[in-house]
């Protein structure tokens, strides 16, 4: 089923309240596209469902094209080489008369100091098989070079682009989750991205006079809502159990006695 207009709206707003990853400061020599004009309504039709990453970029794509001074020459534009596709650009675009190759990340990752002995080497997925250094090692040596590949070239050449003129930028969304009551500062990273912290089922027992809800995929953009069926303790650990034995870590949104809302993750590590 494909999402209605205030669906998207809703899932949009959740997406423009995501701070950047960082801001000014280059991290590992990545660049963040900076804008600051008014795109607070998502103004494209869709006619397909699209994954959380992949609704993330029709997001952006939208505010790109609501800039004055912007122009999309190509997006999702995959490089091939002998019917072997090496790679793909998220988008080409010109802005203020500057050619520009963006890639768009939307993450979610959870902070363990176990991890590395860096600030960048201690976020990972929340399932683990992914992480931001990863992430950063991929652009850095995979999707940014491939504008500068042979194979790119006479995709550019068509669009009358020359790959020596053109910047690249990276437009990197995420939220942050840190363990429960722990305390974690940034240095490079946005401190404003940490959206909640994490646990694992034993620590659930802290939370018994708490309500629950386990949101859509989609939803994990949006901030916490009250307006949703919650759920008591053991309704809740049923349903997550579904998710912890396949080795998958969700988020889900507590209702404290108080009426407080939280966004966590539960952990199956």
């Amino acid at each position: 089923m494909n999402l209605t207009d205030t669906q998207l709206q809703r899932l949009y707003q959740g997406f423009l309240k995501t701070p950047l990853l960082w801001n000014s400061s280059p991290v590992f020599g990545l660049n963040q596209l900076q804008t600051h004009e008014d795109t607070s309504m998502f103004k494209r039709q869709l006619h397909k469902r699209f994954r959380l990453g992949q609704l993330a970029e029709q997001f952006v794509f939208s505010q790109l094209e609501q800039l004055k001074d912007c122009k999309i020459l190509a997006e999702n534009m995959q490089i091939q080489k002998e019917r072997q596709t090496l790679g793909e650009l998220d988008a080409l675009i010109e802005l203020d008369k500057t050619p520009i190759h963006l890639e768009i990340i939307y993450k979610f990752y959870l902070y363990d100091e176990t991890l590395g002995s860096t600030e960048i080497e201690h976020w990972v997925g929340p399932n683990r098989n992914d992480s931001l250094i990863e992430k950063i090692t991929k652009l850095k040596n995979k999707q940014l070079p491939l504008l500068y590949s042979s194979e790119c070239k006479s995709t550019l050449d068509e669009l009358g682009l020359n790959s020596e003129i053109i910047q690249q930028r990276v437009l990197f969304k995420a939220q942050l989750f840190i363990p429960y009551q722990k305390t974690v500062t940034c240095s490079q990273l946005n401190e404003n991205c940490i959206k909640g912290f994490y646990i694992n089922k034993r620590q659930l027992e802290e939370f018994r006079a708490c309500e629950f809800y386990v949101p859509s995929k989609l939803d994990w953009f949006v901030d916490v809502d009250d307006l949703v069926h919650w759920l008591d303790l053991e309704t809740f650990k049923n349903e997550a159990n579904g998710f912890l034995e396949q080795s998958k870590s969700p988020i889900f949104w507590i209702k404290k006695p108080d009426g407080t809302l939280l966004k966590c993750f539960l952990v199956w590590w």
